[in-house]
């Protein structure tokens, strides 16, 4: 287990912990590992009835730690292997509800891990985005399915390509969170919605969530993401974009297509 994420199981409910605070709870591939063996625990243990996502410090998750990214951008092998994605088919594989608390900033998994989440209790102040375009990167999570048979082709299509930050408010009226209060709330909220999906009955809501949920889909499209996201990892455009992310500069695409 990394030291940066933590677990609890109390009451049916599996808290899992970003803490890595110090770094907007960016994720590396450590962590994902920790979170991939999380993830199978609750979906194989009789005693975890709910999954619940929460983070330390101000910020959800700024996404993937940049450095940690870099590196795994020049190693070879199949992206599919590595414990990101190990991390996300045990999100396409659960068959049990996940409620994520979101404060802060939520940006690349930190929103697209929302959308394999049941219940989504948000601050009205968080800041939500997923710029893998600006990163010359592509969709993952299924996020290329999933985003956009939640808000519509045109609302998910500008948030990959520009890259822009919604607030919590707005990601209730488009429908990516059930809940959005003030920040100080956000916590004991979504701790009432997971006690509350715990004292169901179990099977009645693992059947419920298999039927809205095809995880052979969800897997098939992360698979055909993971091709994209690799092939652009590596890219010149990639490169480029990282290398001004660390320079704190626009990138330049003008001499690349």
């Amino acid at each position: 287990m990394s030291e940066h994420i933590r677990t609890q199981l109390d009451g049916g409910v599996l808290t899992v912990v970003f803490d890595r605070a110090d770094k907007k709870n960016a994720i590396t591939q450590a962590m994902y590992t920790a979170l991939a063996d999380a993830t199978e625990k609750a979906k194989a243990d009789d005693a975890v009835r709910v999954i619940l996502f929460r983070s330390e410090g101000d910020s959800f998750s700024a996404g993937n730690d940049i450095a940690d990214f870099i590196s795994l951008g020049q190693t070879e092998g199949d992206l599919v292997e590595m414990g990101v994605f190990r991390f996300l088919k045990a999100l396409a594989d659960l068959d049990k509800p996940a409620v994520s608390a979101v404060r802060g900033r939520a940006v690349g998994i930190g929103l697209t891990l929302l959308l394999h989440c049941d219940m989504v209790v948000v601050a009205e102040d968080a800041l939500l985005s997923v710029p893998f375009v600006n990163l010359a990167l592509a969709p993952e999570a299924a996020s290329s399915l999933l985003l956009g048979a939640n808000i519509g082709h045109q609302r998910a299509f500008e948030l990959f390509a520009l890259g822009e930050a919604i607030d919590g408010r707005t990601a209730l009226a488009w429908g990516l969170a059930n809940r959005a209060v003030p920040a100080d709330q956000v916590e004991a909220t979504a701790a009432d919605l997971a006690g509350k999906l715990a004292a169901r009955a179990p099977n009645s809501i693992r059947k419920t969530k298999a039927l809205m949920r095809d995880a052979e889909v969800l897997w098939a499209v992360m698979q055909r993401e993971a091709q994209a996201f690799g092939s652009q990892m590596r890219s010149p455009e990639a490169m480029e974009a990282f290398m001004a992310f660390s320079q704190k500069r626009a990138p330049d695409f003008s001499k690349l297509g």
